[in-house]
């Protein structure tokens, strides 16, 4: 699972995030009406919320880096 998402586009890792902020925060929920049957689901979701977080910020700054077109060709 760790490397399933280096395969995404720019806009999939952020709608996969996003999926998965809510996935954890429903589990949060969850976990405090103690109706959870594994409790390390809270470490794995937030683990892959932090490589999707890493993914997306090395797009922006490979973005960043690329030189604009400045119409000077």
């Amino acid at each position: 699972m760790k490397n399933s998402f280096k395969n995404l586009t720019f806009p999939e890792l952020k709608a996969k995030r996003d999926e998965f902020n809510r996935k954890y925060l429903e589990l949060r929920f969850q976990l405090v009406m103690g109706h959870v049957e594994n409790p390390l689901q809270k470490r794995t979701m937030r683990r892959q919320i932090a490589r999707l977080n890493t993914l997306i910020s090395r797009h922006e700054a490979a973005a960043s880096k690329l030189p604009e077109a400045d119409g000077l060709t």
